[in-house]
């Protein structure tokens, strides 16, 4: 989990996706939702599903580095929160939507905006699942248990470790207690949208014997579950036939 100061922790009517639509003088142009749906997997990793199974699905991914309240380089691949709050709060208020899936593959980031992604998955009424494919480090660990229920692949890993900081530091005693308490908001969450205990999540959080730049430790498929901070190991399909399942109880 990273430190707050340094962010590193159609035209025409209905129609059928792919399709072609003519236009008044009867030439065929693509179909303007084809094009809007590829923009916005290019530039928020999120589309809406909705196949032959009952009820449509807000698909959102959570890769690279979640971005905080400074830009990062154009080369680092980023989540920004300002895109996935709005979109969420559209997901809540629309009807349409019954589900939604989060596929995490992220190195953490910026506490503070991760918290807040946390927060609002946590917050909505409609059934959610988790799948973490990749990794899910850091600030990444609350969003994978924020779920009402999480998903990780065989392969998957989750790394827990204390806030951390780069630049100056203050040598007070203010300091310290400022990030214990950034710590607690973080223990306290996801102890408490997981199996995991507070103090069990603290000690993982503070080991020594396993080498995570300094403290923490890395958990892999089957033991992030045995830990108690995911619920099930599976991948895509496991996770959309719980969802639905979830959707249709």
């Amino acid at each position: 989990m990273e430190d707050m100061f340094n962010p590193w922790f159609g035209y025409g009517g209905e129609n059928k996706a792919g399709t072609v639509l003519e236009n008044s003088a009867g030439k065929s142009q693509p179909d303007t939702r084809v094009k809007e749906q590829e923009e916005r997997i290019r530039e928020s990793g999120q589309i809406t599903l909705g196949g032959a199974r009952k009820g449509r699905i807000h698909l959102l991914s959570v890769i690279g580095e979640i971005e905080g309240h400074e830009n990062l380089s154009g080369s680092t691949k980023t989540t920004k929160y300002e895109h996935i709050l709005p979109e969420l709060a559209k997901v809540e208020d629309d009807k349409d939507i019954e589900g939604v899936m989060v596929l995490i593959n992220t190195v953490g980031g910026d506490v503070s905006c991760g918290l807040a992604l946390a927060e609002m998955l946590a917050s909505l009424s409609k059934p959610t699942v988790s799948l973490v494919i990749g990794d899910s480090h850091s600030i990444g660990v609350p969003l994978a248990v924020a779920t009402d229920y999480s998903f990780i692949v065989p392969t998957g890993t989750m790394m827990v470790h204390p806030v951390r900081m780069t630049g100056m530091v203050i040598g007070a005693a203010q300091t310290y207690e400022y990030f214990d308490m950034i710590q607690d908001r973080i223990l306290s969450f996801v102890s408490g949208h997981s199996r995991i205990s507070y103090e069990d999540l603290k000690k993982l959080m503070h080991n020594t014997k396993m080498l995570t730049k300094d403290l923490g430790t890395v958990l892999v498929g089957k033991d992030a579950v045995d830990a108690g901070l995911i619920d099930q190991v599976g991948g895509m399909k496991e996770a959309l036939s719980k969802l639905y399942e979830m959707m249709e109880g």
